[in-house]
């Protein structure tokens, strides 16, 4: 089976990496790039890393082009991703990579994106556990999160997560789901790679400034990415939390490794290591880390790995995620998705093994 794909905003960080991804799937084939800023360019030029691609030339936005294919990705910011979405809606099965579709909160987006608020879509994160399931899952009854991938198979209209919320989720979700975190606050620290700024010549963006410099940003409460976490935990089982975030840009080009602080009422690290080997043992994108999770594993790959431990002298549950931010936090995320909702095996075409 052959499916053509689109992909808008294809010179962007997040657009070349699913191109990558896309370029050795054996299903998935791309026909159409696009790019308003680089219309006429040869994609090699830009890309010189994804030769498979490398002679095709990026085309401007065209309704009728993008209709005819099968499936659209779409990996642009906010407000300029929900116009592209709008004009193909109901044509391609179309998965947005920007942040227009995530947030079922009207409030929410006014208060965090600000514009139009759009409707939410099918949310690409098929390992999200829902509240009903998850007795199923830590009794051992269920092997993986189900409901969320039923929601993802032969789904039309895709919302990729954001990464640093994928980072925590992931960290904190079994702890919510076994109810040893069910409202309060939690404490995320960050360690992002500036490839999730995007590709942008901004001052702060570029290497003079980026080398040699660890540089927080969107601290007290003011990360876009915020209500979706709490709307992620939210299905899980939790009531209400709070969550205040601090990413921190540090010099290297991707991965984030994210630290999450809570606290907890009597909880045992045995206790806590149980959930979690019970919601993610299953899991063939997300590893059980032994150590603290670090980065340089999963970069180049679809895959994020997780530690969870108590402090026994001050119960505060710590919880740490490692990702590529264009991996499993962008694009493979939506390759994921995209195999659900074609019914191919979820993982197929996702890179498994890192470039260290």
């Amino acid at each position: 089976m052959s499916v053509s794909v689109g992909i808008v905003g294809a010179s962007g960080f997040a657009g070349s990496e699913i191109a990558r991804i896309l370029s050795e799937h054996p299903h998935f084939d791309v026909r159409v790039l696009v790019a308003a800023s680089s219309a006429g360019t040869r994609f090699g030029d830009l890309n010189p890393h994804i030769p498979a691609l490398a002679d095709k030339i990026i085309q401007p936005f065209e309704v009728d082009t993008l209709s005819s294919l099968d499936l659209v990705f779409v990996a642009l910011p906010h407000g300029k991703s929900a116009e592209i979405t709008s004009a193909l809606e109901g044509s391609p099965v179309v998965i947005d990579a920007g942040a227009d579709h995530r947030l079922k909160s009207k409030e929410s987006w006014q208060q965090f994106y600000g514009g139009p608020h759009m409707r939410a879509w099918d949310y690409a994160m098929p390992e999200l556990v829902h509240a009903d399931e998850a007795g199923a899952i830590l009794s051992g009854k269920q092997k993986k999160a189900d409901t969320q991938r039923k929601i993802l198979k032969n789904s039309r209209a895709v919302a990729v997560p954001g990464c640093n919320v994928t980072a925590v989720t992931l960290a904190m979700m079994p702890a919510v789901a076994a109810g040893f975190v069910s409202s309060g606050s939690l404490v995320a620290t960050l360690a992002v790679g500036y490839s999730g700024a995007g590709r942008s010549a901004k001052p702060h963006l570029m290497a003079t400034s980026a080398l040699s410099n660890i540089a927080p940003y969107s601290a007290v409460g003011k990360h876009r990415h915020i209500p979706e976490i709490v709307q992620n935990l939210q299905v899980c089982g939790a009531g209400e939390i709070e969550v205040e975030m601090t990413p921190v840009l540090v010099p290297t080009s991707r991965g984030i490794v994210a630290v999450v602080n809570t606290a907890t009422d009597g909880v045992s690290t045995s206790e806590l290591q149980e959930a979690y080997s019970a919601v993610y043992g299953a899991e063939k994108l997300i590893e059980l880390s032994p150590a603290y999770p670090q980065s340089g594993p999963v970069v180049g790959t679809g895959r994020a790995q997780v530690w969870a431990g108590v402090n026994p002298n001050t119960g505060v549950l710590t919880a740490m995620t490692a990702i590529d931010n264009l991996g499993k936090g962008t694009a493979a995320a939506a390759v994921q998705a995209a195999n659900l909702a074609f019914g191919f095996d979820e993982c197929l075409g996702i890179y498994m093994n890192g470039v260290l």
